[in-house]
């Protein structure tokens, strides 16, 4: 076709820039050296096809055709670089372009592609990294999210997002940290750190920690596209799979949680006929192959846990007796004050409300969790449960001190309002 309309040559390049950033970033790093440079080779690769397709047309296969635009553009950058004053060296790292490109568009991730991902997955999730950096670099370089997008989604404004961004790009090249997969030796320890970005990525978006939305679909996207990345990229690795089948099982029931006014519904009073199927279907072989992994770990569990939820036809039918076993296994293998929290109100939920009471009083006896407010929210509500309203109400009312969320916020009010 000749020419083609604005509006459909910007959603293409966005859905592109999304989709392939990464794909694209990932060898101009390892072949131009830092982050700085492949940024701008991937930019202007797009701005290269913003610019002529309205004139040519929107091409037959557009991802072929950016990828043509960058490997040109880096190796022009290659040329001009003072780096390769050695005309042999400069041959040697043009050829390289061309190897890392060659690869036809369509194919599944060559072994050298999937390396390069994996360096770039690791370097941004280097622990020398404060981890607000690491979500932020995460979501500008392998999701091609724009600074806006990411500001907008950490509730801060563009500019200082931009410097967040630009800081740890200087730093990663200061400090020499190394464009690498870690060793074998080193891996699993490096591999939760990962996995542990993604799961605050998907998060993010799935219970927005404040602001007036309760789910932010994005970066719920954005989260599970990352899983599925590091699934292909590392399959022989159950705790991956485990994630992915965690987000996919928990954004299944995305579309209940908010009634038509917006205000919360709680997993118990949600539409069930209304979860994706097709998503549960997905994930549950996932987490059978999670679990087959010795000893299973903390995201495979918790993925049990919302297997069980999303298996049971009806909130009554649910096997808390079962959820209550698995958070057991969870707190001896990666014990942590939330993971006693959960298992607090899966025994009350099992039938014994009292001794669910007593774990979450003894949790907050200790202060782990003093400004988390699900705490005090669970508390209320097991209280209600028992009938104890004056008490309920100072629990709702400690857990409406902490709340960020305002869709959070509506729903504790209401709770208040009826004990």
């Amino acid at each position: 076709m000749l020419g083609a309309a604005p509006n459909d040559v910007g959603a293409t390049l966005d859905r592109l820039f999304r989709e392939e950033h990464g794909r694209i970033l990932a060898p101009l790093i390892r072949l131009l050296g830092d982050f700085e440079r492949a940024e701008e080779v991937v930019q202007d690769a797009f701005e290269a096809a913003m610019q002529q397709w309205p004139v040519e047309g929107i091409p037959e296969t557009p991802r072929a055709w950016v990828l043509r635009a960058a490997r040109n553009k880096a190796i022009d950058r290659i040329r001009r670089s003072a780096r390769f004053s050695d005309k042999r060296k400069e041959l040697e790292a043009v050829a390289e372009v061309e190897r890392s490109f060659a690869p036809p568009p369509d194919e599944l991730l060559t072994e050298g592609l999937r390396d390069d991902m994996l360096r770039l997955v690791f370097t941004c999730c280097h622990p020398a990294i404060a981890i607000e950096a690491q979500l932020a670099l995460t979501l500008r370089t392998i999701c091609g999210l724009t600074t806006e997008e990411i500001a907008r989604a950490f509730l801060v404004d563009a500019r200082t997002m931009a410097q967040r961004i630009v800081r740890v790009q200087k730093k990663i090249a200061a400090a020499g940290i190394p464009y690498r997969v870690p060793g074998a030796e080193d891996l699993d320890a490096r591999l939760e750190a990962v996995l542990h970005v993604l799961y605050l990525v998907f998060n993010e978006g799935y219970s927005a920690s404040a602001g007036d939305e309760l789910v932010r679909r994005s970066l719920c996207a954005e989260g599970i596209r990352l899983a599925e990345l590091v699934v292909e990229l590392l399959p022989d690795h159950p705790e991956p799979k485990g994630l992915l089948a965690l987000m996919l099982l928990s954004d299944s029931r995305r579309d209940t949680r908010v009634d038509a006014d917006g205000d919360l519904v709680v997993l118990e009073e949600q539409d069930r006929a209304r979860w994706d199927r097709a998503q549960i279907e997905r994930a549950l072989p996932l987490v059978e192959a999670a679990l087959r992994g010795r000893p299973p770990r903390a995201y495979a569990l918790q993925a049990a846990v919302a297997a069980l939820h999303a298996q049971a036809p009806r909130a009554e039918e649910t096997d808390w007796r079962q959820i209550a076993a698995l958070y057991a296994v969870q707190s001896r293998i990666s014990p942590s004050p939330v993971v006693e929290l959960n298992q607090a109100v899966a025994i009350a939920m099992a039938g014994d409300v009292a001794r669910g009471l007593r774990q979450i009083d003894a949790l907050e006896a200790r202060g782990s969790l003093a400004r988390y407010h699900l705490l005090p929210a669970a508390r209320a509500d097991l209280l209600r449960r028992l009938g104890r309203n004056e008490d309920a109400a100072a629990a709702y009312r400690a857990a409406l001190e902490l709340v960020g969320n305002d869709v959070e916020r509506r729903y504790l009010e209401r709770r208040l309002r009826e004990v």
